[in-house]
């Protein structure tokens, strides 16, 4: 990984032919960074289309797409496999079939290797997720080995922890009192 997209850093531009449904003439649909422009995105990508662990991961996704939806956040997923591919494997895997986010297909590479996420052995794109904040500024970056799926419950509670926009502690989750809080309360005694 020559180069890396990181914490404090623009999120590049992009265009990108993505699948959005299994419905006849509406599979297709490009994706750009204007289709989350001033809200809060999580883009995450995951090696290849047709293995075993990627679909646990974008099943999971699904399964919490209203939690994100209630949290003003647009989902989206990636991976280096084309639109064509991406569409036979919805139709195919039944954890896939109904899907409520684009899979984007970054058939040249080039966002992969713009991100610093692309596995120079293989050429695919390592197990990422960016949160990305409403200006286009990565906000929480978190990479895993190929044969590790990742949490959807932590993307869930950094988002929540970063949308506060305040101090939070060590295993913080949403509802808990942040650190700026606690020293308010601790200021307005003293």
């Amino acid at each position: 990984m020559s180069n890396f997209v990181t914490v404090g850093m623009k999120f590049p531009e992009f265009k990108k032919k993505s699948v959005v449904s299994i419905e006849k003439d509406k599979e297709f649909k490009n994706i750009t960074n204007e289709d989350f422009k001033g809200r809060w995105a999580v883009m995450f990508w995951w090696p290849k289309d047709f293995t075993f662990v990627c679909p646990t991961e974008i099943a999971e996704f699904n399964k919490n797409y209203s939690n994100f939806q209630d949290r003003d956040t647009v989902l989206l997923g990636a991976s280096t496999d084309t639109e064509y591919v991406h569409l036979a494997w919805r139709k195919d895997h039944s954890d896939l079939r109904d899907l409520r986010f684009p899979m984007i297909a970054d058939t040249s590479k080039s966002l992969a290797e713009e991100l610093g996420i692309l596995n120079e052995g293989e050429k695919i794109a390592y197990r990422a997720t960016f949160i990305i904040d409403p200006e286009g500024i990565v906000r929480w970056v978190n990479i895993n080995d190929l044969s590790v799926g990742r949490n959807v419950s932590e993307v869930l509670r950094v988002l929540d922890a970063l949308q506060t926009d305040e101090l939070c502690p060590c295993n913080w989750n949403k509802g808990q009192e942040t650190l700026t809080q606690q020293q308010a309360k601790a200021e307005a005694v003293a």
